[in-house]
């Protein structure tokens, strides 16, 4: 199973980032939680801090581009094998960083590559 930190995480059920959370979880992904709210879901804490996760192979983006240039550093300290672009989450710079670090940028929706096993 693929350990994936969330970026962006919601408590609310009409998010994509809660949808992508919840279908994680029933398809056995490990999950960690990372927002500017605290809070919790199925069972994990939602961090509100750049905590270093150990082990993550995938991060999923639910953040804007704009919001995501004070993580740069944080998701690459954690070396993932992957980061996953969700819709409205596309990032020309930060794709161009993560592959010059080879860690595998991915323009696509978690929801969807769950939904087809291609996660």
């Amino acid at each position: 199973m693929k350990k994936t930190l969330i970026i962006g995480a919601s408590t609310n059920p009409e998010r994509y980032a809660y949808l992508a959370a919840q279908r994680l979880v029933e398809h056995g992904h490990p999950i960690c939680l990372l927002s500017i709210k605290a809070g919790e879901l199925f069972g994990e804490k939602i961090y509100t801090e750049k905590i270093h996760f150990s082990d993550i192979d995938t991060v999923t983006l639910y953040i804007s581009a704009k919001n995501q240039k004070e993580y740069y550093e944080y998701i690459l300290s954690l070396q993932p094998k992957r980061v996953i672009f969700n819709p409205g989450t596309e990032n020309e710079e930060f794709i161009l960083l993560l592959e010059s670090k080879q860690i595998v940028a991915e323009v696509a929706c978690t929801l969807v590559l769950l939904s087809t096993n291609a996660y």
